[in-house]
């Protein structure tokens, strides 16, 4: 793989230099998300199970998943778990590290994906660059780690 993104480097003036071979298939995203919503799925059931309150579980469920997704793109250089398990990561196309900015407009983005009939997601495949609309909106794309 011939990607070159380190963190370390100038985050002014500098854009993350990738192959096409580097960006990450529609498959292993899928597979990805797939895997961290079963996790986000069980802990917010936990929070919701413990709360008992029916009406704060859909709220719940929004920050267990935003707080999963800035933890381990935050703090483990842009894996989550499923991520992790398919060999791929997020990153910034500035080559920035991803900000807690950065993850709550790519989390909340999941969810215009879903709104808008699924096209957020759809998109990805069309895109050169293969972001869905939660990528764009957040100035990511998802590449092999």
């Amino acid at each position: 793989m011939s990607s070159n993104y380190d963190f370390e480097k100038p985050k002014t003036g500098y854009s993350y230099t990738y192959d096409e071979d580097d960006l990450a298939g529609l498959g292993e995203r899928l597979i990805a998300l797939i895997i961290d919503s079963v996790i986000v799925g069980i802990i917010g059931g936990v929070f919701f199970g413990v709360s008992g309150d029916g009406g704060t579980g859909g709220i719940v469920g929004f920050l267990v998943g935003v707080a999963y997704q800035w933890y381990f793109l935050t703090q483990q250089d842009g894996q989550t778990l499923g991520k992790k398990m398919m060999g791929i990561r997020v990153v910034k196309l500035n080559g920035a590290k991803l900000e807690a900015a950065d993850v709550i407009v790519r989390y909340v983005g999941y969810y215009i994906n879903s709104i808008i009939a699924g096209l957020g997601w759809i998109w990805a495949a069309f895109d050169s660059k293969k972001q869905g609309l939660h990528d764009k909106l957040a100035s990511t794309i998802v590449v092999k780690a």
